[in-house]
């Protein structure tokens, strides 16, 4: 019998803190649903303690999610703690992350702590977990570059106090997998009690080793991986669920582990993420990757086509490629849109929302002949902003672009639900209409990011958009999908406006 590998997903926590990536609390929730319906064994949600709204957020995944652990990060803090333990208490099962740093750089130069008194603060903090939950987790930051000694230590002592899992991150990506297995497997050797706990990674990309680590880990001991959607997070990001999760499946001979992950889920997730947060999959990203199946040579094709295992070590069809059919029409009625939303795990708020929606995929409907899920997705991204914090939005639209002339943008905007006329020239039509919005707008923000994605395949595929802004120290991305591009290009820079005049966003949840 293989143990069980658990899948611990930080999209929503460590993945939010990518610049621009930080998500709204309904964001979360679909992500989170999106994450239950892949059999994720442990979400964490957040990070209870940052700000209220992370915390609605938390609490909100915490009441919406019965099969999966909701998990909340915390330092190791009484006021990060009861914040956590407060946030996860009405979850069916809820965990408590605590970490405090233990590297002695961090130790002498960011918390100005002696080593003792990291310790006495550690156990203190599985103390007031345990008040809330049996299942609390701790996390010596900066493992990777910490002395041996000290960790043994440390962990000796939270597993004491009552831990259940031991987190080793490799938190600045400095580490490579046969110095990260050597230290794994010494902790497991040296640590008392090491067999009563689950020994955890969390890797870092910055030399680009957060699998290879990872599963270097799980070789040598470690059952449970820290990962991300997209191998989304901090600087390069983390180790990638979907890398993880198929490297052992399909090296079953290798792994003495497996996963409950359900694979065909993987690509529609990867999908929700990279639309919620703006960061785009490059085409040959491992799995998710638009050309991860694709063959080009020759060569590579004759093989394909006699045998498929020639060149193909996965079926594309596993991890959810090929799994979005055509669902809607122009003749489906409201009820069916209703219902394949929440198939999709999007939840409609009210009979407003949905009637506004219902009303943009009519429009969608008469532009496009076929609608696929991602063009749902889209269009509910589209639509996220609620009527009550829509500051900003686009009433109509008139471009001019010829060989020869200047291009122009003329927008007929709602602010605050007063009708403006707006008009500019640009370098492009999308250039024009940006500056036809500030000419409105007066945002005084900085645009940071541009850019276009088509949803399917064909040439009258939606085109999605993302936006990013930057003002006053807050980054936020904004979204916009049809099929005219520049259109989608003005919701996007009006949705990114809508953000920063709501205050939905924050630009890092651990400010």
């Amino acid at each position: 019998m293989k143990d069980q590998l658990i899948i611990f997903d930080t999209t929503l926590r460590d993945g939010e803190q990518s610049p621009g990536a930080s998500m709204t609390r309904d964001e979360k929730l679909r992500i989170a649903r999106q994450l239950e319906r892949m059999k994720v064994d442990v979400i964490e949600a957040g990070f209870a303690a940052a700000s209220n709204g992370d915390f609605e957020a938390v609490r909100s995944i915490a009441e919406a999610i019965k099969d999966s652990t909701v998990c909340s990060l915390a330092r190791a803090s009484e006021n990060d703690i009861r914040r956590s333990g407060e946030a996860i208490r009405p979850a069916a099962r809820g965990r408590i992350h605590t970490f405090i740093a233990t590297s002695p750089i961090h130790m002498e130069k960011k918390l100005r702590m002696t080593p003792d008194q990291v310790v006495e603060q550690a156990v203190k903090s599985i103390a007031w977990a345990r008040e809330y939950t049996d299942d609390v987790e701790f996390s010596a930051e900066d493992a990777g570059r910490s002395e041996i000694d000290f960790l043994v230590r440390i962990f000796d002592a939270v597993i004491k106090a009552g831990a259940t899992t031991i987190n080793v991150p490799d938190t600045v990506g400095y580490n490579v997998p046969e110095q990260y297995a050597a230290t794994m497997r010494t902790l497991i050797e040296r640590v008392p009690n090491s067999d009563k706990v689950i020994w955890s990674v969390h890797c870092h990309n910055d030399l680009g080793l957060a699998v290879s680590n990872s599963l270097a880990a799980v070789m040598v001991g470690a059952r449970q991986v820290e990962c991300t959607i997209n191998g989304l997070g901090e600087r390069a990001g983390n180790a990638s669920l979907e890398e993880i999760v198929m490297a052992v499946r399909t090296r079953a001979d290798v792994f003495p582990v497996e996963t409950r992950i359900d694979a065909t889920q993987i690509v529609p997730a990867s999908r929700l993420v990279s639309q919620v947060t703006g960061y785009a999959v490059q085409p040959n990203k491992a799995i998710v990757g638009a050309n991860a199946f694709a063959h080009e040579s020759g060569i590579h094709q004759d093989g394909v086509l006699k045998h498929r295992e020639t060149y193909e070590i996965m079926r594309a069809e596993d991890v959810g490629w090929g799994a979005n059919k055509l669902v809607l029409g122009k003749h489906s009625g409201r009820n069916a849109f209703r219902a394949r939303l929440q198939e999709l795990g999007i939840e409609v708020e009210s009979e407003e929302q949905l009637n506004l929606a219902f009303a943009s995929f009519k429009d969608l409907a008469d532009k496009k002949h076929e609608i696929f899920d991602q063009d749902l997705h889209a269009l509910m991204s589209d639509e996220a902003i609620t009527p009550e914090i829509e500051h900003y939005r686009l009433v109509a639209s008139r471009f001019h672009s010829e060989t020869g002339e200047t291009p122009q943008a003329e927008l007929t905007l709602s602010a605050g639900g007063k009708e403006t006329r707006a008009k500019a020239t640009g370098s492009g039509p999308v250039d024009a209409a940006f500056k036809a919005i500030e000419s409105v707008a007066a945002s005084g923000s900085e645009l940071l990011l541009y850019s276009v994605n088509a949803i399917t395949t064909g040439t009258d595929a939606q085109g999605e958009v993302t936006v990013r802004l930057a003002r006053d120290g807050r980054i936020v991305n904004g979204q916009g999908a049809d099929t005219d591009i520049i259109v989608a290009s003005a919701k996007a820079y009006l949705n990114a406006l809508n953000k920063l005049h709501a205050g939905t966003e924050k630009l890092n949840p651990q400010v």
